[in-house]
C-alpha cells in the first residue's frame, strides 16, 4: 500500500550546486494541489525547472489549455508548499529557501527545524546576508516565512493535513564553537495509516562520533520495521576507502554497512523482546547475538535510499551509483535483506509497505 509520494528536486551533497538536497512530499491519498511539504531546500526552482522540461507530467497531466495560469511550473509547484522541514542550516540544505524567500507564491510558509537551526537561519535572514523575510511573529506581514521549532522530545508534531513529524538529534561532526555540530533526523508519519519513513540530515557514524546518537534512532525505528516503517533516506557522502579523519561528519559505505548491522541488531532485539512479552520464547529459539546468522533477513522489507553523495566529476558513472554498488557489495555477505537504492534527481519515489515473508526464527 502506498503512503507518500516524494519528488527528488536534488539529492547531491556538492560540489555540483545544481543538485543539492531538496525533496517535495505529499500523502499518496492527496493531490499536489492540496499542499506540499518540502524536505530540505538546497536545490529548488532552478533545478525543478530543468526536471520539468524532461518530465512535464511529474506533478500531473499537462493540459492543452493555453492559459498560462494552468501551466505547471516551478513557481506554481512551490506556491503550494506549506512548510519546509530543515535538518540543519548548512548552505547545501537551505540555499534555495533563502534565494527564493521573497518570490515564492502562495501563502506564508512555515520553517520547521531545531531551535539551533532556526537561530542559524536568523543570522542569514538578518537584513545583511539576506533581507529580513523570516521571523517568529505570525502577525507581522513582512515575514514571508515563519519559524516553528521542533524539539527532540519523542513527540510527533502535526505539520500538514494527515502528516506529523518526530525529530531526533544526530551528530554531524565537530563544531568549532560548540563541540558537536547537531543535525536532525525526521520520522515522517502518515497519520491515518500510521506508516512512516525516516529522513536523515547529514550524519556521522557512531563508531567515530564523540556523541554517538544513531543507535537511538535505530532503537526507535526497530519495533516498526518493516510493517509500519519500510523506507529510510540516509546520506552516504563519500566512496569507500576514505580515511575516517576526512569524513567531516559524514558516512562512507564502510560505515553505512556498519550502521545497517547496528539497525539489524536492534530489530532482532526488539522482536525478541516482543516475543518475550507475549510469552512465546522457547529455549531452542534463543540465539547468540554474536552469531552472524541471527541477523539474516532482519531488514527484509526495508529500503534505504542513499543521498548527499558528493560528486567528483572523475567518473562516467554518477558517484551515487558507484557508492550504491559499494554499499551493496559490503552488505551482501551479511544477508540482512535490506534493499539499497539511490535517490536520483528527478525521481518520483513512492513510499509503501512491502509484502515480505520474515525468516521463521524472527517471527516465531
Amino acid at each position: 500500500m502506498p503512503f507518500f509520494d516524494i519528488v527528488v528536486v536534488g539529492s547531491g551533497g556538492g560540489v555540483d550546486e545544481t543538485n543539492l538536497s531538496g525533496y517535495l512530499l505529499k500523502p499518496c491519498d492527496a493531490s499536489w494541489d492540496d499542499g506540499i511539504i518540502a524536505l530540505e531546500a538546497g536545490s529548488g526552482h532552478g533545478a525543478l525547472g530543468h526536471i520539468l522540461k524532461r518530465n512535464p507530467t511529474l506533478f500531473g497531466p499537462v493540459t492543452a489549455d493555453d492559459d498560462p495560469s494552468k501551466r505547471i511550473t516551478p513557481f506554481t509547484v512551490y506556491s503550494k508548499v506549506q512548510c519546509f522541514l530543515i535538518t540543519h542550516a548548512h548552505l547545501d540544505h537551505i540555499s534555495s529557501l533563502v534565494v527564493s524567500a521573497g518570490t515564492m507564491g502562495g501563502g506564508r510558509k512555515f520553517i520547521y527545524g531545531s531551535p539551533q537551526t532556526l537561530k542559524d537561519l536568523e543570522t542569514v535572514f538578518s537584513g545583511r546576508t539576506w533581507p529580513r523575510l523570516a521571523g517568529y511573529d505570525e502577525d507581522d506581514p513582512v515575514y514571508r516565512l515563519i519559524y516553528r521549532a521542533l524539539h527532540a522530545d519523542g513527540k510527533y508534531k502535526s505539520v500538514s493535513q494527515n502528516v506529523s513529524v518526530r525529530s531526533m538529534t544526530v551528530s554531524h561532526g565537530e563544531s568549532d564553537s560548540d563541540g558537536v555540530y547537531e543535525s536532525l533526523c525526521f520520522f515522517v508519519k502518515h497519520i491515518p495509516s500510521r506508516h512512516e519513513f525516516i529522513f536523515f540530515g547529514d550524519v556521522e557514524p557512531d563508531s567515530v562520533s564523540v556523541k554517538p546518537r544513531n543507535v537511538d534512532v535505530w532503537r526507535a525505528a526497530a519495533p516498526k520495521i518493516p510493517h509500519d516503517l519500510s523506507t529510510i533516506f540516509i546520506e552516504c557522502s563519500y566512496p569507500a576507502g576514505r580515511p575516517t579523519e576526512t569524513l567531516y561528519g559524514h558516512l562512507s559505505p564502510d560505515h553505512l554497512a556498519q550502521e545497517m548491522l547496528n539497525l539489524a541488531t536492534e530489530v532482532v532485539l526488539a522482536r525478541n523482546s516482543s516475543r518475550k512479552r507475549r510469552g512465546r520464547v522457547r529455549k531452542r529459539q534463543k540465539r547468540d547475538m554474536a552469531s552472524p546468522e541471527v541477523l539474516y533477513g532482519a531488514l527484509a522489507g526495508l529500503r534505504i535510499y542513499l543521498m548527499h553523495c558528493k560528486e567528483t566529476f572523475s567518473s562516467d558513472r554518477p558517484i551515487n551509483h558507484v557508492i550504491r554498488d559499494q554499499c551493496r557489495d559490503l552488505l551482501k555477505p551479511h544477508n540482512l535483506g535490506v534493499e539499497v537504492l539511490t535517490a536520483d534527481q528527478g525521481m518520483k519515489i513512492v513510499c509503501q509497505s512491502l509484502a515480505v515473508a520474515l525468516p521463521q526464527f524472527l517471527i516465531s
